[in-house]
């Protein structure tokens, strides 16, 4: 039985392993605090308590973008309701206005224009996460997972624009597992997930699996490194069910990887050069 839930015991470990990288980061470099886009789902609901442990609640910023008419009310006072439960900073700006002028500026464009808006969204809240960060030298925290990080379901440039993923190395049902432990607000976490780029978008309807099915599908193929075949065998899940997930691994890399560089120099900086070398 493939089980990638964390042991009862494991969790207060994980928990401080976290806390104690974000605060080491923070730390570092200097920054006065840390900024997160704060969707008022389990992901960033999660990373936002993390966050606050770390530093604290006077050093912890939360922006909330809702885009009116799509993102649900709901999300809206969840994300609301924690910021005042951890007395950290927040603040609610729409993001209609910015995407507005953008679709004015682009209507004349030719080619892929809905899906290019559509990715536009996440992009427009990291301008807003940076220019916060700029503004009040901050750390801008991202909020994606493992799997998503695996899968690519995420926006390059946009919600994978961040100084550091805290939770980028727990898979969706570990996130549900330590959100529980740390104490978020159970609405929050049954929430069914949604990346909220259009009216009704649930992430498991998208991607085709549950999230259950696709994090011990990963953790076979990525922790256990089993081939197709064994993966297969070992879930008893169809080899084109296993393969559909391993090609969206390979097929994403580019989002978890900088651009590449055309090598001409002996120490070309993304294949030969690797300073400083970080260990946290």
């Amino acid at each position: 039985m493939v089980e990638v839930k964390f042991k009862e015991e494991e969790l207060e470990l994980v928990k401080k392993a976290i806390v104690n990288s974000i605060r080491e980061r923070v730390k570092k470099f200097n920054f006065k605090g840390a900024v997160i886009n704060l969707s008022g789902g389990v992901d960033s609901s999660l990373v936002l308590k993390l966050v606050s442990l770390a530093i604290g609640n006077k050093k912890t910023y939360a922006l909330i973008l809702p885009e009116e008419g799509i993102t649900p009310k709901e999300d809206v006072e969840d994300a609301l309701k924690l910021c005042k439960e951890l007395k950290v900073n927040y603040e609610i700006i729409p993001i209609n206005k910015p995407l507005s002028a953008f679709k004015e500026t682009l209507k004349d464009i030719k080619g892929d224009i809905d899906w290019g808006l559509t990715n536009l969204k996440p992009r427009v809240r990291m301008i807003y996460a940076y220019f916060y960060a700029n503004a009040k030298k901050l750390l801008v925290v991202g909020t994606s997972n493992k799997t998503e990080l695996l899968l690519g379901y995420g926006t390059k440039y946009g919600d994978l624009g961040a100084d550091i993923y805290p939770i980028g190395d727990l898979y969706k049902t570990q996130v549900w597992q330590l959100a529980e432990y740390i104490s978020i607000p159970t609405d929050i976490v049954k929430k069914t997930p949604s990346a909220g780029l259009w009216k009704g978008q649930t992430d498991e309807e998208e991607l085709g699996f549950t999230y259950y099915q696709i994090d011990r599908v990963l953790y076979c193929l990525v922790d256990l490194e089993l081939s197709v075949r064994e993966t297969s065998e070992l879930l008893n899940i169809s080899e084109n069910a296993v393969m559909d997930l391993y090609e969206r691994i390979v097929k994403n890399e580019h989002k978890r990887r900088p651009p590449t560089i055309t090598k001409i120099s002996r120490m070309c900086l993304d294949k030969d050069w690797r300073y400083p070398v970080e260990r946290f």
